[in-house]
């Protein structure tokens, strides 16, 4: 499910075996990834394991970023160029590096969530 004006850059995937949500104003850069699912590593029969997933309104994947399966994406999030998130992203937070860390809040968050 899409909000209102999602962005997907060229070559961006959404791997969606679940329902993945994006908020208004998300942003998918080009060639990121987002995967929605995995194996059971365990189970000799190695069964698919999929996770609903959602990306939060005004949140910005960077390009050749990846989301693993089950991750998701806050409000307001960043996810810098070529980052993986293995785990769930903050609201209005900055984040880079494999994995992922958070490096600093988002500046200016105050006057997107009043206009919404």
């Amino acid at each position: 499910m899409c909000a209102d004006a999602v962005t997907l850059g060229d070559e961006a995937e959404i791997y969606n075996p679940s329902p993945v949500s994006m908020g208004s104003h998300a942003i998918v850069s080009q060639q990121a990834y987002i995967c929605g699912a995995t194996h059971d590593y365990n189970d000799p029969c190695f069964p698919l394991i999929s996770f609903p997933m959602s990306l939060g309104a005004y949140c910005w994947v960077c390009a050749r970023a990846s989301v693993c399966p089950g991750v998701n994406v806050g409000e307001g999030a960043v996810l810098g160029l070529g980052s993986v998130a293995t785990r769930d992203l903050a609201p209005w937070m900055v984040y880079a590096g494999v994995p992922a860390q958070p490096l600093k809040q988002r500046v200016g968050r105050e006057s997107v969530s009043t206009a919404t």
